[in-house]
């Protein structure tokens, strides 16, 4: 997808004046947004327009996002960030898998559904491929952890099988301390499991899905993992991969494990300090035929140049994409339009763009904007960024993040995600304390929300990174109320055609945390020292390596 920036401005020009859909609600705001808010509310009734089709890489949607957010960097006087583009290519593919029945034999004997009982997928690059009389194997929590002396694959050959495994890791809500706890790390996430069962040798690997560990429903799955999916493009063309990747519902595993005699909470089951991989003494046969698609996504980069220090650079990030067209709701409609995930967070940053552009003397060091894509597919853009830099990382002074402001009003307290990692929750605990602001981490931890956002593929590289949310403590109506909203998004909205634009948004919390975010970046800007990872990190070696200490 080659494109020109005139061309994409002649497209963005089409919709620039739209201010949201056509759907209109009465505004619920006790008074009218102004400033940030107000900038924050228009970008947002754009991002999540119906005619940015749900804003999915590949499609119509990304040319359209792509240029709005550059045209705006673009009248914001803000200098293109890569060699002269406001843009970054990034090879992707799209596969699109369709699963058939899957069959299983042996001490259980049922065709599963795709898409009812299981989602299955693939990235090998090839048209069709097939699973025939895998046998399965109950993997635990499919960790394998030194540090915390924990592997469940120990004197476990599974070459040729299919692994069955738990997802969150073994620390979720047991009764002794283990791992982190309620904390998850990144031993629980899904994309983990995956490369785990990968190095392992293993022919596919099925997550078993739980609402509380995982942290969503069964619908997420349904709606987030079937159908076309993007990859970076890699020289093997992903064969070092195994051969199917899925999930499987709580309901139908319950069934497969207790054919086994695993029965009763198979969470404590995995967790047993003598726990060994069991053999479910039966086979799995699955086929999948895929359409491959191989083309070229886009992040979107803007720098306004530091005055004392250009090379050195402060790199604020949010993701522009969303799902695109997918399954209707109950209402019929089919357009994931991501109003809060994530065109909140792109509002957000381009909002803070124009705080720096206003300033009467520039900072010192650059600032850069990096509007990213395929994070719905796995945190894609960001990756692609963070392995190919336009910036050095060794003089990237700090990333900051965002991605889902919720849409409540002003609050009294912030949420970063990770709280205790690097010296960055120090700058925003001394910027909020003589507002009477509290700063806590990450209100729900076992969700594994450092790892689920851009910021993380940063942290992989060293690079200190901050993921900043609005708390739940309502300024106007109190914590419970904001708990409230937040559990109602998060169980009616998150990753459904329902997270829409509407203008009984209360977009005055998203500009708090903008605003917040700006000032810890005009401090970090006149800076001459570099924050660092506190001790502990999984991530200091790495920076300490990269800054030659």
């Amino acid at each position: 997808m080659k494109l020109n920036f005139i061309n994409l401005l002649a497209v963005a020009a089409l919709f620039a004046g739209c201010s949201g859909n056509e759907k209109k609600t009465t505004t619920t705001t006790t008074t009218p947004d102004t400033g940030m808010a107000a900038d924050i509310r228009q970008h947002i009734a754009v991002l999540a327009n119906d005619s940015l089709l749900g804003r999915k890489p590949f499609t119509k949607g990304e040319d359209k996002t792509i240029a709005y957010i550059a045209n705006e960097f673009k009248k914001l006087g803000m200098e293109p960030g890569n060699k002269g583009s406001y843009f970054q290519e990034v090879p992707l593919v799209e596969i699109t898998s369709a699963a058939q029945d899957m069959n299983i034999s042996g001490a259980a004997t049922t065709a599963l559904k795709p898409g009812v009982d299981f989602v299955a997928s693939t990235r090998r690059e090839v048209d069709s491929l097939s699973l025939k009389n895998s046998p399965l194997v109950f993997a635990g929590f499919g960790v394998v952890a030194p540090e915390y002396n924990w592997n469940d694959y120990k004197g476990l050959d599974v070459k040729g099988k299919t692994v069955i495994v738990l997802v969150n890791d073994p620390g979720f809500k047991a009764e002794e301390k283990l791992f982190k706890g309620d904390t998850m790390s990144y031993y629980g996430r899904w994309t983990y499991k995956y490369e785990e069962a990968a190095r392992q040798g293993a022919a596919g690997v099925i997550i078993v899905h739980q609402t509380e560990p995982a942290s969503y429903g069964w619908q997420v799955i349904q709606n987030s993992f079937a159908g076309a999916k993007l990859y970076l493009q890699q020289a093997d063309k992903h064969m070092n991969r195994c051969q199917v990747e899925g999930w499987m519902s709580e309901e139908a595993a319950t069934k497969l494990l207790s054919s086994a005699g695993i029965r009763g909470d198979i969470r404590a089951y995995a967790r047993k300090k003598d726990f060994k991989a069991v053999a479910l003494n039966s086979t799995v046969s699955l086929s999948l035929k895929n359409t491959l698609k191989y083309s070229k996504s886009h992040n979107v980069i803007a720098t306004l140049k530091g005055s004392a220090r250009p090379d050195e650079t402060i790199l604020y990030t949010a993701h522009w994409d969303h799902f695109g067209i997918g399954k209707p709701d109950a209402k019929g409609d089919s357009i994931y339009n991501g109003a809060i995930d994530n065109a909140s967070g792109v509002a957000a940053i381009l909002a803070v763009a124009k705080k720096f552009t206003q300033q009467k003397e520039k900072p010192k060091r650059s600032i850069v904007f990096l509007a990213v894509t395929a994070e719905e597919q796995g945190l894609l853009g960001s990756e692609y960024y963070a392995t190919h830099p336009v910036y050095p990382l060794n003089k990237t002074v700090a990333n900051l993040n965002i991605d889902a402001l919720s849409d409540f009003g002003e609050t009294s307290n912030f949420s970063i995600t990770g709280k205790g990692q690097n010296d960055l929750d120090d700058y925003v605990i001394a910027l909020t304390k003589s507002k009477g602001w509290d700063v806590v981490g990450d209100e729900a931890p076992g969700s594994g929300s450092y790892y689920r956002s851009d910021h993380f593929n940063f942290a992989k590289v060293g690079v200190p990174a901050l993921d900043l949310h609005n708390g739940s403590k309502s300024i106007q109506r109190g914590e419970e109320f904001g708990k409230e909203k937040a559990k109602e998004y998060n169980e009616q909205h998150y990753h459904q055609p329902s997270d829409e634009y509407s203008e009984a948004m209360d977009t005055k919390g998203m500009a708090q945390t903008a605003r917040l975010m700006y000032q810890l970046g005009v401090k970090l800007s006149n800076e001459t020292i570099f924050p660092g990872w506190k001790k502990g990190s999984e991530f200091k070696a790495v920076r300490d390596k990269m800054m030659g200490k």
